[in-house]
């Protein structure tokens, strides 16, 4: 990169400098190595911004007209890679506006009337966030989607419910699945959240205080898709509320990300052999040739380090700053940029991953009935059929599994006379009970895993995605 002369610069930042920078302040004040990620943002609202002036009569409609073509100029020069950053330059704004002034002369110079970089970069970095919001809640609804075909084709498969990750109950596969349905629809919403409230435009706040001219702030809000205009010009430059909600949003689905990935590494092991991960999300091993590594569903799972850093990083920049704009909220760009990049990365591989997901029936069976998981349905039954106090039949059920555990046998294998000898009211009808498909069958309560309200579920949510 040829780096300009620090007078070429200092004609940005007006007369006030007669020397130019050293060479550590240009280093550290210069932003244009991440925000040129920016330059769409900025040119479409530097192009709003011309076309609102040109219409309050604040410059000419040729004046307007030339900035206009040869900011979609620059723009194609960027998109092309034919355009020469320039540190010296100090950001986007700056590098948008110089090569805007060598492909139309002095018209350029006009185009920051009644603007100030801080309304224009808390309108750039705004809209970029926006689009992240979009990215994000597409990204969601694939994975939803890919999660619901995955209840779908096994809303009867029965496998094991854990709590401390011991046996608890049966429920099924699809029931398990819409689980992170549920999750990953909160995350969803949270997204259309943050993007309805951030959707208010900075621009025409100018430095801190607005401005002189008559623009109209209504205008440039409409052209650049916003719903209103900011009401407070110093809340205008000064906040990065719609960052750090962007942040801690995605730093909540990056959780849910990460517990689904470790559910699938767990699930994936020799150990539990619950499911198949395809080759395309797998990795082998340099030394042992048997190895199969979930090594996508491991990087996913670390992921929140990195957002959830991000997050705390740009809490910690701005929980101290005085109003309006300070040059500390020049680091508010890095960690987005970071966290969006890998949020969106797991969430594509997590959707690749659960497309491609086999599911092993007959062992998520087999391992549904392990650990005396029909339990709970043997002490309901007692509750039903015998009339004891749910108290007491807990203590009968624990102490058949305890029978049971001492002899090495599950509980449908006592037989009757043995759980007679704990108690009489136990009769053969209780075998009906202690099958895992009977027991996941019987929780028809609104949100249990019975198949039927498994079913129930997926459809509203396909209709909730329709």
């Amino acid at each position: 990169m040829t780096e300009q002369p620090a007078n070429t610069a200092n004609t940005m930042w007006g007369g006030r400098f007669a020397a130019g920078p050293d060479a550590i302040m240009e280093a550290i004040n210069a932003s244009i190595g991440f925000d040129q990620r920016l330059y769409a943002q900025d040119i479409r609202g530097s192009r709003a911004h011309a076309a609102m002036l040109a219409a309050q009569g604040i410059i000419s409609t040729s004046d307007a007209e030339a900035i206009g073509k040869g900011l979609l100029t620059v723009l194609s020069e960027i998109e092309k890679g034919d355009f020469a950053f320039s540190t010296a330059l100090e950001d986007i704004h700056m590098n948008v506006e110089s090569r805007l002034k060598e492909v139309i002369g002095e018209p350029a110079g006009r185009l920051h009337t009644a603007r100030s970089r801080n309304d224009q970069v808390a309108t750039d970095f705004r809209l970029w966030v926006r689009d992240q919001c979009d990215a994000a809640i597409a990204g969601l609804d694939a994975l939803i989607r890919a999660a619901l075909a995955q209840a779908e084709a096994g809303t009867d498969w029965v496998m094991p419910g854990f709590t401390h990750l011991q046996t608890a109950q049966p429920v099924t596969w699809g029931h398990h699945m819409m689980a992170y349905v549920e999750m990953f629809g909160r995350d969803l919403s949270r997204f259309q959240d943050a993007r309805r409230r951030m959707n208010e435009s900075p621009l025409g706040a100018a430095a801190l205080a607005g401005t002189g001219f008559p623009i109209d702030r209504h205008a440039t809000a409409a052209a650049l898709g916003f719903d209103r205009p900011m009401a407070n010009s110093l809340d205008a430059v000064s906040d990065r509320d719609f960052a750090l909600e962007y942040l801690s949003t995605a730093a909540i689905c990056a959780v849910h990300l990460s517990r689904l990935a470790e559910e699938l590494v767990i699930w994936s092991s020799a150990q539990f052999r619950f499911v198949t991960m395809s080759d395309r999300f797998s990795t082998g091993s340099s030394i042992m040739p048997q190895k199969k590594n979930p090594d996508a569903a491991e990087l996913i799972r670390a992921k929140i380090g990195r957002i959830l850093g991000a997050a705390v990083a740009l809490f910690v920049v701005m929980k101290g700053l005085p109003l309006a704009y300070s040059k500390d909220m020049q680091e508010d760009k890095e960690q987005v940029f970071d966290a969006s990049d890998n949020l969106m990365l797991a969430l594509a591989a997590m959707t690749g991953m659960l497309s491609d997901l086999h599911a092993n029936r007959d062992r998520l069976e087999a391992a549904a009935g392990s650990g005396f998981s029909t339990a709970t349905d043997l002490a309901d039954w007692l509750v039903r059929e015998a009339g004891l106090p749910f108290r007491d039949a807990h203590h009968v059920t624990g102490a058949l599994v305890a029978m049971a555990e001492k002899q090495g046998s599950d509980l449908p294998d006592l037989t009757l006379a043995q759980m007679q000898s704990v108690h009489p009211a136990l009769t053969d009808d209780v075998y009906n009970v202690l099958g895992v498909h009977n027991s996941v069958a019987s929780r028809t309560s609104y949100g249990g895993t019975a198949p039927a309200q498994v079913r129930a579920q997926i459809a509203r949510w396909k209709e909730k995605l329709a």
